[in-house]
């Protein structure tokens, strides 16, 4: 099952790529009609633009818009195929399309190899790969979309009112109550860790998807992953950060996504997070 996990995780990546580039296009010409339909004169009328959505066109080379063929798509080999460079005008390929394939499909199969043939196995699952997703489109974009945290914090919701805690009866096992106590928390913590922010230097610390992420995350694993997602989140941006300001890659006014942090201390608190209580008391508060 792992094996069958991991080629599911190469097609999977495949799609995310899909996914990365084209939903924060789709808000942006969503946003520039609404934007044309407010300013737009009474009786005026605003062109339809033509079809782009995750499915529809047909993907293309961004340099010379030749239509990519199908077996140039295959995950990963065909980038190896082509040695990172289109086909018909041999302009480079980003490493990071078969970047973003590999690794979902290793960590699809660690996922099922470490939870087994189990309903937790699927969640995981469906959580990790909604979470390399917003963590790549917000590397680029600075953005963590509604389409994809909304749905994902009623999702871990949802799936706690159908399948209830886990039977082995862990005291860690989040249940209906700890999920949506938890998404409460995750997101009045963060929002009002911005208004002070704002509040004293006048700036935005982060915004408001970051409030979300939390809160949807925290709706999958229950409350009690409230400080070990907070603090190793903080930890490791806050060095990412200062290391990135030493080595003069990023600038002081320059803002760092929030999310690629909650979602990797998400993943960690998914896997390795009951062990992570019982390793480390204090994390134990809200337990």
């Amino acid at each position: 099952m792992a094996g069958v996990a991991t080629l599911l995780g190469l097609l999977v990546g495949s799609f995310l790529n899909v996914v990365i580039y084209r939903l924060p296009v789709m808000m942006d010409r969503a946003w520039r009609r609404e934007c044309a339909a407010l300013s737009a004169a009474p009786g005026d009328t605003i062109p339809e633009a033509e079809p782009f959505n995750l499915v529809r066109p047909r993907s293309v080379c961004p340099a010379c818009r030749t239509p990519i063929k199908a077996r140039h798509n295959v995950p990963v080999l065909g980038w190896l195929w082509l040695r990172g460079r289109c086909a018909a005008c041999s302009a480079p390929i980003p490493a990071r399309y078969p970047v973003v394939e590999a690794s979902t499909g290793l960590v699809s199969g660690y996922l099922v190899w470490h939870f087994g043939y189990t309903p937790e196995a699927v969640a995981a699952l469906g959580l990790t790969w909604a979470l390399i997703a917003l963590t790549v489109i917000d590397l680029d974009h600075q953005l963590l979309p509604d389409s994809i945290t909304l749905p994902l914090l009623w999702a871990g919701l949802l799936f706690h009112l159908l399948f209830g805690p886990h039977p082995d009866g862990s005291p860690f096992a989040p249940s209906l109550t700890d999920g949506v106590i938890g998404a409460m928390a995750g997101y009045l913590s963060l929002w009002l860790v911005y208004q002070g922010f704002r509040l004293v230097t006048g700036k935005e610390g982060m915004g408001y998807g970051d409030f979300k992420l939390f809160a949807a995350l925290l709706a999958w694993l229950g409350y009690q992953m409230f400080l070990p997602i907070l603090l190793l989140s903080a930890v490791t941006g806050a060095i990412t950060g200062i290391s990135l300001l030493l080595l003069g890659r990023h600038g002081r006014q320059e803002p760092i996504s929030f999310g690629p942090f909650l979602a990797a201390a998400g993943f960690v608190a998914l896997v390795w997070g009951e062990p992570l209580l019982v390793a480390v008391p204090f994390l134990r508060v809200f337990s």
